[in-house]
């Protein structure tokens, strides 16, 4: 069956066709493609067409597709049930792993998405200070919790909304927005709110990938800290890909709470929210906060998680860094050759552009590049076998399934349509 059969079929039943918005392309334009399998760096259409993979699941394939330690691990779950409704022993397996790997995290709970984890961070900071306000930046993207679509990245972003129709002027009356990077409105909200908790992703990667600058990670721990309020980490995208801790130990930064989810799930719905342990227990059954799910620790998405982390260690991220190093530093020989304004992002093990003159801070910056011309870039490159992200506002993922030869195949190519562009 050819992509456009099956795009018909969805778009009767399903809206929009897909089930999450950033995959129909809208933002590049044309109709997206429906996969039929994967094996490391690459994907295969319904058609039979091939791709070189920058997308694995938004991050969460970092070892590629079909990974085959993953995939034995989550058959032989399988083979035991799929679902039970009761602690099953990999939970635990999977919690403690998490807090071995990040000294801030002495409890997890574990949940099934990062949007469930988001929700249960900042249910939890409010239960805990007694406190309403929760601060956000702009273009940061913590899931589509009701509170946290205000000014959010991602397929908001992408979309071009402010938010989403059916949230309530009441359900974000206590979050404030304020501009990433900017510390004197960070310093005012704190002013004019009782805060109970800053949550910010420690690299931005959901408006492209925007870097914090030198002390903001370092003065958010401080005033925090200083007004009695919690500071959440969203490692969503962070955790367990830029090293053995996160973003957080590559900056030497504790944070009260990290929200983890993609590649601790190893490819399966898992998502999880640790931290210390007087935060932790006042999550129900032990305190008055509560969080719940039939589906949270799967037993399928614990072995796949245990499967995935058993393979991170130090010298993985060494050599994901170093190709990540080489995609970015090639992308800028690349731009600059053809005469194109790029600002390329390097990121330890993160990779990402925007076509603009200036650099990017902020989600402002980042709406003011040439998303046109990433569209473009976007269909010349899929043209020819290499799917990048269908949306300027997201980060593009080197995987360990990636080698120097499919780096230097997709920089050869990119060659091709940035001349083609220029």
């Amino acid at each position: 069956m050819t992509d456009d059969q099956l795009l018909a079929r969805a778009v009767a039943h399903i809206p929009g066709g897909v089930n999450s918005p950033v995959r129909a392309f809208n933002s590049v334009g044309g109709s997206p493609f429906f996969v039929a399998s994967g094996s490391g760096a690459e994907i295969v259409d319904s058609e039979g067409n091939r791709y070189l993979d920058y997308v694995q699941s938004w991050g969460a394939s970092i070892l590629g597709h079909a990974n085959p330690a993953i995939v034995d691990a989550v058959q032989r779950a399988a083979a035991d049930g799929t679902s039970f409704g009761a602690p099953t022993a990999r939970e635990v397996e999977l919690a403690e792993a998490i807090c071995a790997r990040v000294s801030s995290v002495e409890k997890v709970r574990l949940v099934s998405s990062g949007t469930e984890a988001a929700m249960t961070a900042i249910r939890l900071a409010r239960g805990a200070t007694g406190r309403p306000a929760i601060i956000k930046f702009a273009g940061c993207y913590h899931g589509h919790l009701d509170s946290m679509l205000v000014a959010a990245g991602s397929g908001v972003a992408t979309l071009g909304i402010p938010g989403s129709a059916g949230v309530t002027p009441g359900a974000v009356a206590d979050t404030v927005v304020v501009p990433y990077n900017d510390i004197p409105a960070l310093d005012a909200a704190f002013m004019a709110h009782d805060v109970a908790a800053v949550i910010v992703e420690p690299i931005a990667a959901n408006m492209g990938v925007v870097l914090p600058e030198v002390g903001f990670l370092d003065y958010l721990r401080a005033r925090t800290t200083g007004a009695g309020a919690l500071l959440i980490f969203d490692e969503v995208i962070t955790g367990f890909r830029l090293g053995v801790g996160g973003a957080q130990v590559r900056f030497g930064i504790t944070p009260d709470l990290s929200i983890f989810g993609k590649v601790v799930g190893g490819g399966l719905p898992l998502a999880a929210v640790g931290g210390s342990a007087a935060v932790m227990d006042h999550l129900a059954p032990l305190g008055p906060v509560y969080q719940a799910g039939t589906l949270s620790g799967n037993p399928l998405a614990t072995a796949a998680g245990l499967a995935a982390l058993a393979q991170l260690d130090q010298s993985a991220y060494d050599i994901l860094e170093a190709r990540a190093g080489r995609f970015c530093a090639g992308l800028v020989s690349v731009f600059a050759e053809a005469g194109l304004d790029a600002q390329v992002i390097h990121a330890g093990t993160l990779a990402g552009w925007f076509f603009s003159p200036t650099p990017v801070t902020n989600y402002e910056a980042a709406q003011q590049a040439d998303h046109d011309r990433y569209a473009r870039f976007f269909h010349g490159m899929l043209d020819r076998g290499v799917f990048f992200a269908p949306s300027g506002y997201e980060t593009t993922f080197v995987s360990l399934a990636h080698r120097d030869a499919d780096i230097d195949r997709t920089l050869d190519l990119a060659r091709e349509v940035a001349v083609e562009l220029a």
